[in-house]
């Protein structure tokens, strides 16, 4: 697809306009098998002495907090779904922001830029897709204290990339210059994404019943939530980003670390069309528990049932090397399920037919919450 890319010369950040606001929400920035590791280290109890999030520098509550503080200040927005939505004809306009964390800290330590700027896309296009949106086109933030031309290129690359897989295109975006508010050699990235979805094919999770069947589709690892965790379990078990990684003999734990977010968009539409998803949800910062009660109505559940799926050994090697509780993992990491789908049961065989790599994850079930079984 030809690109049209539209971008602002290095500088101070410049004003833009302000478009309609949009749906805000929290975010933090968290299989060759490995024997060491017994499967049983996902269901030992909390321990004191193991690490966290919060211990990390992520209190997940805190951000919690300010999205019910700007649920006071904007009553009118949907605040705390995936998107934002404005009416825009028989459509929505569907919109999404995001970032790519901590994550950054391994490109800028492995000198490897051309795989974030996909992660950067795949947050925000991730998000819209839970909507039933097609992406449209994105729009970038790159703020940087010294612009190093070479490392912004392969940042924008990737970028590109991304929007590829989407099937959007990348329409414009900053680049700002700030002398002295990044270390030498950082930067920070931000992504917008802008979709449109026909007001009769939103998904919104309204029909959703006790009985239906979640899917899930499996991770490429930890995406771009809880790397601050991950970087803490480094830091304290000495281990190099240069080490050979223990579950994938052929990569460092850098390279196996950096993998970038899996794109569900074509994916995800495409089941839509075919064979209709009642609810979609995008497992982020705050993992299951924290991104499916966003989706369900209230007074329904989600059981999820241990063992339906290979939990990666990427996070087994997180939890016994930082000896982190199986509830702060389940709550930082996706655990390996990147996207879930709620559908009818009636509908798994043909869902299957067309993503057989989805898989029976759990199922709705009356209550509230999600409880693993």
């Amino acid at each position: 697809m030809q690109q049209t890319v539209l971008r602002a010369s290095s500088g101070a950040v410049s004003g833009r306009p302000t478009a309609v606001p949009v749906a805000t929400r929290a975010s933090q920035r968290g299989r060759v098998a490995l024997r060491p590791v017994a499967a049983a280290i996902l269901n030992k109890p909390d321990s004191d002495e193991g690490l966290t999030y919060k211990k990390a520098g992520v209190d997940i509550d805190a951000g919690d907090e300010l999205v019910d503080r700007i649920k006071k200040m904007n009553p009118k927005a949907n605040i705390g779904g995936f998107g934002g939505l404005v009416p825009f004809g028989d459509s929505y306009l569907v919109a999404g922001t995001d970032g790519v964390g901590t994550k950054l800290k391994l490109a800028f330590d492995l000198n490897k830029h051309d795989t974030v700027g996909i992660d950067l896309v795949a947050m925000s296009v991730n998000d819209i897709i839970t909507l039933g949106a097609k992406p449209l086109f994105f729009l970038d933030y790159y703020a940087t204290g010294h612009l190093d031309v070479d490392t912004a290129e392969k940042v924008i690359k990737g970028i590109v990339d991304g929007c590829n897989d989407s099937d959007c295109i990348l329409l414009g975006g900053e680049t700002a210059e700030m002398p002295g508010f990044y270390q030498k050699g950082e930067y920070d990235l931000a992504g917008f994404a802008v979709g449109a979805v026909k007001k009769d094919r939103v998904i919104d999770g309204k029909t959703i019943k006790a009985g239906d069947v979640v899917l899930g589709l499996a991770s490429s690892g930890v995406h771009s939530n809880g790397f601050s965790l991950v970087r803490k379990v480094l830091e304290v078990s000495n281990t190099s980003l240069h080490a050979p990684c223990p579950w994938d003999s052929g990569k460092s734990m850098g390279e196996a670390l950096i993998t970038p977010t899996v794109i569900y968009v074509r994916k995800v539409l495409e089941l839509h069309e075919k064979v209709g998803l009642k609810g979609v949800v995008h497992i982020t910062g705050g993992g299951m528990p924290e991104n499916i009660p966003r989706v369900i109505p209230k007074g329904l559940g989600v059981n999820v049932k241990d063992g339906s799926w290979e939990v990666p050994e990427l996070f087994k090697w997180v939890q016994a090397t930082g000896k982190v509780p199986i509830d702060d993992m389940r709550r930082t990491f996706n655990m390996g399920v990147g996207l879930i789908m709620v559908v009818d049961p009636s509908k798994v065989a043909d869902i299957q037919k067309i993503a057989p790599d989805a898989f029976l994850l759990g199922e709705v079930v009356p209550g509230n919450g999600v409880k693993y079984v």
